[in-house]
């Protein structure tokens, strides 16, 4: 296992949390684009009335999809929010819309982020006969969408339309959430390499902030992936003998963890070719090592077991009978001690605790509390 790049103590997440900012301060962003999959998308899996994400989880659309916080479904894979609406919620900022919701107020910003998306384009895993996922859009739809968005304010680049975008971007920030995994995830089992996922991923994700950046964007942040191992889906299907200090699948964390290195040299190469813009790197990897590490002190009890799943057992998880279908239509009675929402998405409380501590913590490269203050690379 690669070690933790961070010595954070459970004594200073506990003070980080405790006394983190209750109320938002003065915040410098008027609006948010935010990018990724299941775990940033904010409803573009249902907002046409057809779940587009992977086929064993496709009862977003019922309850206890949304039980926590919201009360009811709001097509987030979780019981409530996610994230990224702790990140709106700490800009004053109003939940963004899904893109696809065509009757939504966009002034505060845009949610292109799809349930199951990938980095790499979806063509390649037709070529490849990797088909059992049904989500058609990649990380290039959702540029595509984007595109939409800015021809409709006149922004083309910003070199060919310099005010159009400047306008555009004084006052956006650009969320890049964790993307990726689904292309692993799709091609486990199959002949395609790992390796040659991580270069068409890492192509993919590197070549968007390019053509992000180019558009005119100066604050941009981009999630790496978390321990994919730490997932009930992973545990459950992986041998017992693949297992790491953590009791995560030690196979896919490493596969995280260099697919993550591999992003931070492409993001440090971007910060160099594009100096005027703050590009913040988010390390969910280390971020949740530190959780499962100091778990009792954050809440959490269960760290693999789903709080919405069926089967009993340690993992509480059948693909046959995922979260919101007749085998799972209820789940554990305080969701806020479990990390592990439907066994591949997280809990609100969770995604809390990740975004505290990407912004209190030692997890985000640079300061995403500077940057969310005021705009700026605080090193």
């Amino acid at each position: 296992m690669p070690p933790s790049a961070t010595g954070i103590t459970a004594t200073a997440i506990f003070l980080l949390l405790t006394f983190s900012s209750a109320t938002p301060i003065s915040r410098p962003f008027k609006k948010i684009y935010a990018f990724g999959d299941s775990y940033t998308d904010t409803g573009n899996t249902g907002s046409t009335g057809a779940i587009t994400g992977p086929s064993a989880f496709s009862y977003v659309s019922n309850l206890p999809y949304g039980r926590t916080f919201f009360h009811h479904p709001t097509n987030r894979y979780s019981d409530g929010r996610l994230v990224i609406d702790f990140v709106a919620e700490s800009l004053s900022l109003p939940y963004l819309p899904p893109y696809l919701n065509r009757k939504a107020d966009t002034s505060s910003g845009i949610n292109y982020a799809v349930a199951g998306s990938t980095a790499i384009r979806h063509g390649f895993f037709v070529k490849n006969n990797l088909t059992f996922n049904i989500t058609p859009q990649s990380l290039k739809t959702q540029l595509g969408w984007f595109n939409k968005t800015m021809e409709g304010q006149k922004c083309k680049t910003a070199k060919s339309t310099p005010e159009e975008c400047t306008a555009v971007f004084r006052d956006a920030l650009v969320w890049v959430g964790e993307i990726g995994a689904n292309d692993y995830a799709y091609s486990i089992g199959s002949t395609v390499a790992g390796k040659t996922i991580q270069l068409h991923a890492i192509r993919s994700v590197t070549g968007f902030l390019e053509a992000v950046l180019d558009k005119g964007a100066k604050y941009i942040v981009v999630q790496g992936l978390p321990t994919t191992g730490c997932l009930t889906l992973a545990l459950y299907l992986a041998p017992e003998s693949d297992r790491d200090d953590i009791g995560c699948v030690a196979s896919a964390n490493n596969q995280s963890y260099t697919h993550n290195a591999i992003l931070q040299t492409k993001i440090q190469t971007l910060r160099k070719k594009y100096p005027e813009a703050v590009i913040v790197y988010l390390d969910y990897w280390n971020a949740y090592r530190s959780i499962i590490k100091n778990a009792p002190k954050l809440g959490f009890r269960e760290l693999y077991k789903t709080c919405c799943g069926s089967g009993g057992g340690p993992y509480n998880f059948d693909l046959g009978g995922t979260c919101g279908s007749k085998s799972a239509s209820s789940s554990c009675q305080d969701p806020s001690q479990y990390i592990n929402w439907d066994g591949v998405h997280l809990t609100e409380a969770m995604y809390r605790v990740v975004f505290e501590m990407f912004l209190k913590g030692a997890f985000a490269h640079p300061s995403l509390e500077c940057l969310l203050r005021s705009k700026q690379n605080c090193g």
